[in-house]
């Protein structure tokens, strides 16, 4: 007879926020006035012991370098209407006193691992969806720690209090229902949404905490007069499709708890990577555009080497500071990892690009991406010892790795002020 599918969605509460608090409870805090921030907006640095979850506080970007969003909230800054995503600005004038802390990537990513390394411990099915969620099929190892709620109870406890955060925990037969789930009363909690819940827990919710249901899609679905998950699910799917296309027949399934996707240990391999970067100044010069596209291809190098993998074509796209954007693309001869390759191919394109207008935002993308070995188109008129670079990039990024990405950088960057290496998580 065939199980019942156990489907577990862990979503660590106010991710790094969490993680950062986590962090200055072990290391210890002080807050200060920045003098480089506007007056009233306070940092956190190293010092006393202040848990950031239990005041106003939020991760986000240092104004001055325009990287000014809320990345994540604590719940009193919540209760100030503070959102993720809102600039900084906008989260002061609503609290003052906001105490900010700057994202710090690295610890994330630590976090987000030691995380998954529990989840591991408990099913071989573990899907991570962002850095700080994941899927965990439980079908067949849930019955070794007692019923689904128990189970889920024990790996929340653990969690919370092996690395010092707190998750919520959904459980369903299927992804989309444990997503919804998890997403339930906050924080440190586990819910169910099993089929048969369905009319009770999510149908008397607003449309617009359906999962897949963005802030455009939800305004069209009130304007239809679909307030509710429940309305969605008791509409016609045939007009629904007239309406919405193929996406209103997904919704419609979807607010009747269809879902069939399963739960995949390993995501299926990236088909491009890309990196970007908004720069803390207008880019006005080649000079200088150039050391960003150079830093946007290093990190986005080291990627494509850490996942096995080489493209076929890089793309650069510009922002301007009216916010336009224009991209340009071309496919290389044979596919490659190698970081001068890639930002060799970025340097050509962007003079076909840029019409000469101060730039805010640089971006580096790649497509065609190959797994495995790929061999190489020669040339009898090469003149670049490929093999040698191999050598010197995979040298670099063992340094890397082993003492920090800041313990080895190019000559170019040498007082200047481009990082190294641009992007932020999964950059």
């Amino acid at each position: 007879m065939r199980l019942e599918n156990i489907i577990f969605h862990i979503d660590v509460n106010a991710a790094f926020l969490s993680w950062e608090a986590v962090y200055r409870l072990t290391h210890g805090v002080f807050t200060e006035t920045d003098n480089q921030m506007p007056t009233g907006c306070h940092t956190a640095h190293r010092g006393s012991g202040m848990d950031l979850r239990e005041i106003p506080s939020a991760v986000g970007g240092d104004v001055t370098k325009r990287h000014g969003i809320i990345l994540a909230k604590s719940i009193p800054a919540k209760r100030y209407g503070i959102r993720t995503g809102e600039t900084v600005l906008e989260a002061r004038r609503k609290c003052p006193d906001l105490l900010l802390v700057p994202p710090n990537y690295d610890l994330y990513r630590e976090c987000s691992a030691a995380f998954l390394d529990i989840l591991r411990e408990y099913s071989d099915t573990v899907e991570p969806y962002s850095i700080d969620e994941a899927f965990v099929d439980m079908t067949t190892t849930c019955h070794l720690f007692g019923a689904p709620e128990e189970a889920a109870a024990l790996i929340k406890d653990r969690i919370r209090e092996e690395l010092g955060f707190t998750v919520n925990i959904g459980i369903s037969h299927s992804r989309l229902l444990a997503k919804m789930a998890s997403d339930f009363r906050k924080p440190d909690r586990v819910h169910t949404l099993y089929r048969q819940e369905i009319p009770e827990k999510m149908w008397p919710l607003p449309v617009s905490d359906l999962f897949f249901v963005g802030p455009a899609t939800a305004k069209k679905l009130f304007s239809m007069g679909l307030s509710t998950i429940g309305d969605l699910a008791a509409a016609d799917p045939a007009w629904l499709k007239a309406v919405l296309k193929k996406q209103g027949e997904t919704l419609w399934g979807f607010a009747r708890g269809i879902d069939l996707s399963p739960v995949l240990a390993s995501p299926a391999p990236n088909k491009g990577y890309g990196n970007s970067t908004t720069t803390p100044f207008d880019v006005t010069d080649r000079e200088t555009a150039d050391l960003v596209l150079l830093a946007l291809s290093e990190t986005l190098g080291s990627r494509l080497r850490a996942d096995g993998a080489k493209v076929s074509v890089v793309s650069v796209g510009i922002r301007y500071a009216d916010l336009s954007y224009f991209s340009h693309q071309r496919a290389l001869v044979s596919p490659t990892d190698l970081t001068l390759e890639i930002y060799h191919a970025a340097r050509e394109l962007f003079p076909e690009l840029w019409d000469g207008r101060p730039i805010r935002h640089l971006g580096v993308h790649t497509g065609g991406a190959r797994y495995g070995a790929c061999g190489r188109q020669m040339s009898l008129f090469d003149e670049i010892d490929y093999e040698k670079l191999a050598v010197v990039d995979r040298t670099v990024d063992a340094l890397r790795q082993r003492f920090g990405r800041d313990s080895v950088k190019r000559a170019p960057f040498l007082n200047t002020p481009v990082s190294h290496m641009c992007g932020g998580v999964g950059a």
